[in-house]
């Protein structure tokens, strides 16, 4: 039996199941039902900011079944990639035992092991072969699913609370969290051990740093000076954002010694800061463009308005 606390904050342990339910005596978790509320939250909000961008509700619908199909399939596929050792099953018989065995690992996403910037590569790839079949902008999409990735990001980050994951290092600072492991003998109860530890609640860390995102792009959508400013502004801040966090904790996949995520959040910032100069620069310049193209029409009316004001000054 495990317990979280928050003894700074005067919350004493207290124990979640990881379970939330049962269906036909399958368990259904707490955390794939917090993910997929985070996706009906994310649609819904799609549906909601698709009228800024000229996209019909239909076309966002297909859109978002695509893209959380294609972005689960790649968040694990990244996941799988970095820990292969784990799923890699060589000791089942033979060659086809083996094999088969390996991709049940692979695809049993029920079991957990998602890892984000898989799903948000995935999703990015989703939307841009989206965009040249129904010849849409693809920048726009981006800008659209943009907040809505932070949505799932702000909720499914619960469901690492829950199940005591994607927690830091040990603190003292008061809102730490405690975490407490009780175990009993299953044979002649002689006591119960327990092991607790304080540590950073990273997971509160990552869901708060994107709701402040969020709750910017709720405010600031309408007032959008051009295409591919939230895009670029989600790279900014989650990178920046991942890149501090991830360094608190202790479950980071690695590479070597580089934890993975802090190096891509790394590269996501300085792509957020290059896309955001492009896209200015871009827009700037197609601003430009289109006011030299309507100067010499106005000039026109001008000079003609002229010129008749002149005859009728003759004429009197």
């Amino acid at each position: 039996m495990s317990y979280i606390s928050f003894p700074g904050l005067g919350i004493e342990p207290f124990h979640i199941d990881e379970i939330a339910f049962r269906i036909f005596g399958r368990p259904v978790a707490w955390y794939g039902l917090l993910i997929t509320c985070g996706m009906i939250l994310a649609v819904l909000y799609a549906l909601h900011i698709r009228k800024y961008e000229g996209i019909s509700s239909d076309d966002i619908i297909d859109l978002g079944f695509l893209v959380i199909v294609f972005g689960v399939l790649g968040a694990r596929l990244y996941y799988v990639i970095f820990k292969w050792d784990n799923y890699l099953v060589t000791d089942a018989g033979n060659f086809i035992k083996n094999l088969t065995e390996t991709l049940k690992n692979v695809i049993a996403v029920w079991e957990g092991g998602l890892a984000i910037y898989g799903g948000i590569i995935a999703g990015i790839l989703t939307a841009f072969f989206f965009a040249r079949k129904r010849k849409f902008k693809f920048i726009k999409l981006l800008d659209i699913l943009a907040p809505c990735v932070w949505i799932g990001q702000v909720i499914g980050r619960w469901g690492n609370f829950i199940n005591m994951e994607a927690y830091g290092a040990e603190t003292t600072l008061p809102w730490r969290m405690g975490i407490l492991y009780s175990y009993m003998d299953t044979g002649i109860a002689t006591g119960v051990w327990d092991v607790e530890k304080y540590v950073h609640p990273t997971f509160l860390y990552e869901s708060l740093w994107n709701l402040t995102a969020l709750i910017l792009v709720f405010v600031f959508y309408k007032k959008k000076k051009f295409d591919g400013q939230f895009c670029s502004f989600y790279f900014i801040w989650y990178g920046f954002g991942r890149m501090l966090i991830e360094g608190l904790r202790t479950d980071s996949l690695m590479l070597g010694n580089l934890r993975i995520s802090q190096g891509v959040g790394f590269v996501s910032l300085i792509l957020g800061i290059a896309l955001t100069v492009y896209f200015t620069r871009k827009s700037q310049k197609e601003k430009i463009e289109v006011e030299s193209d309507y100067s010499p029409v106005y000039a026109g009316i001008n000079d003609d308005t002229a010129d008749e004001a002149e005859d009728r000054k003759t004429e009197e």
